[in-house]
């Protein structure tokens, strides 16, 4: 394929909210989704993102962003979490493709996260194996959201402040977990975005960064990294 030249990490950023914008609005270009980009595509690929979503089917996130063939290194899976799999192929994408910005997509009303929520519950039916192994980790996410706020049940848990905390937590885990991610943050040629999307209107809202200089968006707080 021809040689593209990266955009840096706050470049890239700025282009998906520029495709996220036109989703919005109902004015999406459809960019590089033709037979010319599909054969140039044949000998290499150089996206500009790589993004960490949940699997929902709402969440199609080369249209939230207004992307086409090419442009996103996209892994997905219920909840968005870190799993191995997961950091192995957002590795993959830092350290072979050189991706200068990563997205940790999370969305309004999870599955993923209303199942780690109610799992809390002292009388909850027990989860099949392979499901509660993969929504575990939101638990302690929703410990911590139900004794900032002084409940006492699954009732006085939002699971929307669940999700942002886990959200955060997951940055945090990808920096803990990778030698590879943490490097490449900690040089400037790697940032991170934690989003929420919202269903209703199609906004991915940015929670918190690392390693980007947008004024407007929270840096994840020294103690998670």
């Amino acid at each position: 394929m021809s040689e593209e030249q990266l955009p840096t990490p706050d470049e890239a950023w700025r282009r998906m909210q520029e495709g996220n914008r036109r989703f919005v609005a109902s004015t999406p270009q459809h960019p590089h989704q033709d037979v010319d980009r599909r054969a140039d595509l044949t000998s290499g690929q150089r996206p500009v993102a790589a993004l960490l979503g949940c699997s929902d089917s709402r969440l199609a996130a080369e249209i939230i962003f207004d992307l086409g063939l090419g442009d996103l290194f996209a892994i997905r899976n219920a909840g968005q979490m870190a799993t191995d799999s997961a950091v192995a192929s957002i590795e993959y994408a830092v350290a072979l493709l050189e991706v200068p910005l990563l997205i940790v997509l999370a969305h309004d009303s999870c599955g993923a996260v209303r199942a780690a929520v109610d799992s809390t519950a002292l009388d909850a039916d027990p989860l099949p194996p392979h499901i509660w192994k993969l929504i575990a980790p939101i638990v302690p996410a929703a410990r911590r959201v139900l004794r900032a706020n002084g409940g006492t049940s699954v009732a006085d848990i939002d699971a929307e402040l669940v999700g942002v905390e886990h959200l955060h937590g997951t940055i945090a885990e990808l920096l803990e977990s990778s030698e590879i991610i943490n490097e490449a943050v900690t040089s400037g040629r790697l940032g991170i975005i934690g989003a929420k999307y919202r269903l209703a209107d199609g906004v991915a809202i940015p929670i918190v960064q690392v390693g980007l200089s947008d004024p407007d968006v929270p840096t994840l707080a020294k103690e998670q990294q």
